[in-house]
């Protein structure tokens, strides 16, 4: 999840002109433990604060600007967002994440390279030393076109944070740990590879972002897509906007999730510095659709057979893998030296399934490796497809199926390939033949 929260908030503007007095900074009744709460009844494991937007005001009292909740009247100016929001996660068992945008439209030293770039990172050291472990931090791109021209020092930022927090994930549209799926409607391409090369990427570079969004089957690198969407309009909160409906997050889910990669989602504090109830209430509602459509796995109760099976009959590789509860690390395997097409078939022991959601899922922590794929059910292909990665659903376009068999046959593989889990899924959301809005 993502909190874009600060003077933003206050003036109704999407990017802030970095001339705001701090004084309009009055989350009166702010209360992160409200924000934890939502996102864990939501699902999620990881949040993200803004802990700097472009408009430069900083949401802790960093000691390098009074651009800061140091001039809020909030708490007298001695309140602190960040350490709030870090103190509620952490009870809640909740992973913090950070953005600090490089982006500054209130320092004066922005254009100035050496200068600003001893400010950021000073800024850096401030939010990475003090608040504790911080699992993700997040760096963008985003720069008006009339901005001063400035050079950032990348490589001095990324070797700091390593040096202050060895395990972090570092986020930018060029990684080094997490890349950017190159746009903000949270898709993902429906061909998403996991790899990349590192070498033709660049933080800013609107030329590279389909490529971003697909990967590279040959690309050297580790660098999974994250897909930014937010569950309104804009980014920070507005009086006047409202949540998507929930049939529009299932389809980010579907394009996000769906399409082996991560789903940030983007969900505001309002003036009051609360999470407005009109999300809350659809974050419940996405979360309950998500658990009503995966809770149930038809696939569990089938017979299952595969192609052939790595170690024969008891190598520890067979197709019931697939059907059991690690989705990571027990997987089935066909024969190293079977050179057909590999496949594994589920069959209903005795009255036809009804399904309408086909879920495939490599043993990623092996790499991922399936370039092409198709699906039949009783002998008729239904869906095909690219890559699976960690997690691959079809989301099926002819709507809810009846059949005795569902076939998955793998076209193409990158070595040999080793699927961890299939679900066969009955979606009550899903009408194909209605338009999203």
């Amino acid at each position: 999840m993502f909190h874009h929260f600060g003077v933003n908030t206050f003036t109704d503007s999407e990017w802030g002109t970095g001339k705001e007095n701090p004084a309009i900074f009055i989350p009166t009744g702010l209360n992160a433990n409200q924000w934890v709460d939502t996102a864990v009844q939501a699902g999620v494991s990881l949040t993200i604060l803004t802990a700097k937007h472009h408009d430069g005001f900083c949401l802790w009292p960093s000691k390098y600007t009074d651009h800061s909740v140091i001039g809020s009247p909030w708490k007298n100016g001695h309140g602190d967002v960040v350490q709030e929001l870090v103190n509620a996660a952490k009870a809640r068992g909740v992973d913090i994440g950070l953005y600090l945008s490089p982006w500054d439209r209130h320092d004066r030293r922005y254009g100035r390279n050496k200068e600003y770039n001893e400010y950021y990172l000073a800024q850096l050291q401030e939010l990475l030393n003090n608040y504790g472990s911080v699992r993700e931090i997040w760096f963008d791109g985003a720069k008006g076109s009339n901005a001063p021209n400035m050079s950032y020092y990348f490589n001095d930022w990324f070797s700091m944070v390593n040096e202050l927090q060895s395990t972090i994930n570092i986020f930018s549209d060029a990684g080094p740990g997490v890349r950017w799926v190159g746009n903000e409607n949270g898709f993902a391409g429906s061909t998403c590879w996991s790899t990349i090369n590192r070498t033709s990427l660049s933080i800013g570079n609107g030329s590279i972002v389909d490529y971003l969004n697909t990967g590279d089957p040959r690309g050297t690198d580790w660098l999974p897509a994250e897909c930014d969407v937010s569950i309104r309009t804009g980014w920070f909160w507005h009086k006047s906007q409202s949540p998507k409906k929930l049939s529009k997050l299932l389809e980010i889910y579907y394009n996000s999730v769906g399409r082996n990669c991560v789903l940030l989602l983007n969900v505001p504090p309002n003036t009051t510095g609360l999470i407005s109830e009109t999300d809350v209430h659809r974050l419940k509602e996405f979360k309950g659709a998500i658990d009503t459509i995966f809770s149930t796995n038809l696939a569990e109760k089938c017979s299952i057979k595969a192609s052939s099976q790595r170690g024969g009959k008891n190598g520890g590789f067979g197709p019931k893998n697939v059907i059991d509860n690690d989705h990571l690390w027990t997987y089935w395997a066909p024969n190293d030296e079977d050179k057909e097409d590999h496949w594994i078939e589920l069959r209903a022991t005795n009255e036809k399934l009804k399904f309408n959601v086909v879920r495939i899922q490599e043993a990623i922590g092996l790499g991922q490796r399936i370039k092409r794929h198709e699906i039949y059910v009783d002998g008729a292909r239904v869906a095909s497809g690219t890559t699976v990665g960690y997690k691959k659903l079809h989301r099926l376009e002819k709507g809810v199926l009846h059949g005795y068999s569902v076939k998955i046959k793998i076209m193409g593989s990158k070595g040999i390939p080793l699927i961890s889990s299939v679900g066969l899924h009955f979606d009550p959301f899903w009408h194909p033949n209605e338009q999203v809005a």
